[in-house]
């Protein structure tokens, strides 16, 4: 399982983007946000690009361990309907 680590903001995106598709090409289908505590805009814009790629290439991919500060960018940014159906349903459940 992916983990992109304790920061995902516009000062380290693109190598966090570069790594989860580096996974996501070596056959990971899960990204655990367990470790992350500071995120931004670019976190959001970060799961939409994984999200695209993996379902270019027929791959399901889920989301566990949202932090609660993402989520809300989440929902700020009005993207819920395309994230949530990668979103893990305990993490749906929990939140």
């Amino acid at each position: 399982m992916f983990q992109p680590g304790a920061s995902l903001t516009f000062n380290n995106a693109k190598a966090a983007l570069d790594a989860g598709l580096q996974a996501i090409a070596a056959g990971q289908t899960e990204i655990d946000f367990s470790a992350l505590v500071t995120v931004d805009s670019a976190a959001v814009a970060t799961m939409l690009a994984w999200q695209r790629v993996a379902a270019s290439k027929a791959i399901s991919l889920s989301f566990h361990n949202i932090p609660g500060n993402l989520l809300s960018l989440i929902s700020l940014y009005d993207v819920t309907a395309l994230i949530a159906p990668n979103i893990a349903r305990a993490d749906l459940l929990h939140h």
